[in-house]
């Protein structure tokens, strides 16, 4: 029997109660709340032979880019298998398949195929949006959402999430203005789009306005911090906020509460927890032993190269804890997946990912300049390995304090100079360009 979800696109084997629990899980996903995969689950309980759910099931776990997943994907792609589909099941069918071979790009383009005839499919839309995202493809986050946005109209469900992804898009784009106007507008949909809030976050983050970002997260809390798995990662932009004012007792405090408190494994929390102590450390702030903490969440999945913006992150955390050992089999792990030659994880590795691994460690070593050495041509190919503008910032940051570190005052003035002409009240570097001055000055009355 086939019926119809409620953006009007034919479903096979389901009931009405499992059509409801359906739509209940895309509403989910789309807010980052509740129990999406419960739902599903309830959904094939009532109904085994519904595609669709078979194929949200499998999306909801090859977003968390995390190998733990990896079977319950494959579950899902049987069960996809073992039920009566039509051509728009099937051509998910290979888009999962190559999501499970690892070619993220192939997958990316079946779902634009699904998109091309079916433009209301919200879930190939959003996983798509979350790729292009994990692939640091900004065009296509733009893009991709604007590409369907003429055959959808704000009374269709779930519009808002159109209109929050665009947002996002448009901030990795640098088109400020726009993404926060359409931030808002998602918001005034649904005041629970907590990916729209998070578009919002990173404007506030890339023009400094903090003392307005503070206020955003703080006013807004209730909408985006309660019941929702993505919350971590916005209070990881209120922790930077606050970083970047120079409160470090509040980002420790945010550290130790909503960020890494519970002691989350999910990837994306993971990488967060990691990143926000890194810019701590790269600062010389004091964290106590709470890379002890991450790196014990890290060690057991470090080593399974699959996406390398994880793998980086991984070795952060193990080598600020001290493990060189675990971090050199990280970097085993993503030489092989180089010899490998299969997927895309292998480019992203090879070309940005690798290089800041064995960075990290120079850093780590003493070995300032093997680890400049290493970053300088990875910075301006950074977006090859994924995440945003902001979470690619650990990049520059990193390159900018081993030189620092490594006594070459010239190349932080360049690079302190750079950052401060794109972000013209950057305090951080504006101290840079003050230390450099400082340091050149008492090198040249010292060689005087």
């Amino acid at each position: 029997m086939t019926q119809n979800d409620h953006r009007g696109l034919a479903l096979t084997g389901a009931t009405d109660n499992a059509i409801a629990l359906y739509e209940k899980a895309i509403g989910e996903f789309q807010c980052y709340s509740g129990d999406p995969v419960a739902s599903i689950d309830a959904a094939l309980a009532d109904s085994p032979d519904f595609a669709m759910a078979h194929i949200l099931r499998a999306y909801l776990f090859i977003t968390g880019t995390d190998t733990r997943g990896l079977e319950d994907v494959r579950a899902a792609r049987r069960g996809l298998d073992a039920a009566p589909g039509d051509n728009r099941a099937r051509m998910h069918g290979l888009a999962i398949d190559a999501f499970l071979a690892g070619d993220f790009e192939a997958a990316l383009e079946r779902l634009e195929d699904i998109l091309i005839l079916w433009p209301h499919d919200v879930v190939a839309l959003q996983t798509a949006h979350l790729f292009d995202f994990l692939l640091g493809d900004a065009r296509n986050l733009r893009d991709r959402v604007a590409r369907r946005l003429s055959a959808w109209t704000p009374s269709d469900p779930g519009y808002h999430i159109l209109i929050g992804m665009h947002a996002f898009g448009l901030e990795e784009c640098n088109d400020y203005a726009r993404a926060e106007e359409r931030g808002h507008e998602a918001l005034a949909l649904n005041p629970r789009d907590c990916w729209a809030h998070h578009a919002v976050a990173h404007v506030l983050e890339m023009q400094e306005r903090r003392d307005e970002g503070i206020r955003w997260m703080n006013e807004r809390e209730v909408q985006w911090a309660h019941d929702n798995f993505f919350c971590v990662h916005n209070w990881w932009h209120l922790a930077l906020y606050h970083l970047e004012q120079g409160d470090h007792d509040r980002v420790l405090e945010l550290y130790d509460g909503p960020v890494q408190g519970g002691q989350s494994d999910a990837m994306m929390d993971m990488v967060d927890a990691s990143a926000l102590l890194w810019r701590l450390k790269l600062r010389n702030i004091d964290v106590g032993d709470r890379w002890r903490g991450a790196a014990d969440i890290w060690q057991p999945v470090a080593e399974d190269g699959y996406y390398a913006f994880n793998d980086v992150h991984a070795v952060m955390a193990l080598i600020a804890d001290g493990r060189m050992a675990a971090a050199a089999r990280t970097v085993i792990a993503m030489e092989r997946t180089i010899e490998r030659g299969i997927g895309s994880n292998v480019a992203m590795t090879a070309e940005v990912g690798l290089p800041f691994a064995r960075a990290l460690i120079a850093f780590e070593t003493g070995a300032f300049d093997e680890c400049v050495r290493l970053l300088r041509p990875v910075r301006t190919r950074a977006y090859r390995f994924g995440g945003s503008h902001a979470q690619r910032d650990v990049l520059d940051q990193t390159l900018i304090e081993a030189a620092r570190r490594g006594g070459d005052h010239r190349l932080v003035k360049v690079l302190a100079s750079e950052r401060r002409e794109a972000k013209p009240g950057d305090a951080y570097a504006r101290s840079l360009l003050h230390t450099a001055a400082n340091e050149n000055q008492a090198n040249t009355t010292k060689v005087a």
